[in-house]
């Protein structure tokens, strides 16, 4: 079963910091609960007569059975289904909690994955996963069996290092951080290159090592990590603006990682240096923070990855910890 710890953690306003968004703070009230850490496959997998031979047969026994080494980043698709890039492992942990099961994505038969580094699903719960090292995303059915590749050395576009990803359902599009590009591409699902967004610098539109990005109604968010901040541009790559900058005091951000949106259009950007996420309204407000360094529960070391579902569910890659953290935000309405 999986292990239930409920912690009421404070939802800290920005003034409490002496944050310039501090006032902010006070048109947003919620709390954010810690519900669970995801257990272990060994934990998940353990000793339930027929159901856990089986299992084993499929997945391997218990000590040959791949563990949670350094969780990049998560996302859940339409059935439940958590999926979760581990970059040490070199593969994709894929938990069914409803029906109790498990699998692990290696890659494709005989090219496996080197650093796979961001997961995502479309409408039809296909799988992609990129790999930063290998230069390329891997497709998947909703089964884990291999389907194609986006990118490489032989296809355009030819990717460097693709990183985050965001997936349009609707037009049926991505969008791919490729961080040593310092673009965002914008990609059919059939991997042709619709167009390439932003070019290196400071300015405007351009970027300097993005590694995630998020698309919320609308618009997408990205993670412009050595610029210190966050930008936010149309699909069609027109800047918006921008927030954020390097410092050491909430609000500010110093190793930006993963970024996802609750249902309330709030954005949650990871931290791995602050070991925090920070949560901002659409404009760079600070609105509050959570977590602390640490190995107890709702703590952090170099955290990565965030996924946020459609119940306020919010997953944390706890890079260094080798967990996966969940919480949920509630609402407080005034």
């Amino acid at each position: 079963m999986l292990t239930r710890f409920h912690l009421r953690l404070t939802v800290i306003a920005a003034l409490a910091m002496g944050s310039p968004a501090a006032n902010a703070a006070t048109t947003s009230r919620g709390t954010v609960e810690y519900l669970r850490t995801i257990p272990s496959v060994q934990e998940f997998t353990k000793s339930r007569g027929f159901f856990t031979k089986l299992i084993d047969f499929v997945a391997g026994r218990a000590e040959d059975k791949p563990e949670l080494l350094r969780p990049y980043a998560t996302t859940h698709d339409s059935q439940g289904r958590l999926l979760v890039a581990d970059a040490g492992m070199r593969g994709v942990h894929i938990y069914d909690f409803e029906k109790h099961k498990y699998q692990f994505l290696k890659g494709a038969k005989g090219n496996a994955f080197e650093s796979p580094i961001d997961v995502a699903c479309d409408a039809a719960d296909n799988i992609y996963v990129s790999d930063s090292a290998r230069a390329r995303i891997y497709v998947f059915d909703s089964k884990g069996k291999f389907q194609r590749y986006i990118g490489g050395s032989t296809q355009e576009p030819r990717m460097l290092r693709p990183t985050g990803m965001a997936l349009d359902k609707t037009a049926k599009q991505i969008y791919v951080t490729d961080t040593l590009r310092h673009q965002v591409l914008v990609l059919g699902l059939d991997g042709s290159l619709i167009r390439a967004i932003g070019k290196r610098g400071s300015g405007e539109g351009e970027f300097n090592f993005p590694t995630s990005l998020a698309l919320v109604s609308g618009k997408l968010y990205v993670v412009d990590a050595m610029n210190f901040r966050i930008q936010t541009i149309t699909p069609e790559g027109r800047f918006v603006r921008a927030f954020g900058q390097l410092g050491n005091q909430s609000g500010t951000l110093n190793r930006p990682k993963g970024i996802a949106a609750d249902t309330d259009g709030h954005l949650y950007v990871v931290d791995a240096l602050f070991e925090t996420v920070q949560v901002f309204n659409t404009d760079g407000q600070l609105l509050y923070y959570f977590g602390s360094t640490g190995s107890k529960p709702g703590q952090f070391q170099l955290p990565t990855g965030i996924s946020i579902d459609s119940r306020n569910i919010i997953y944390v890659a706890d890079s260094y910890n080798r967990r996966v953290q969940v919480f949920r935000y509630r609402r407080i309405d005034e």
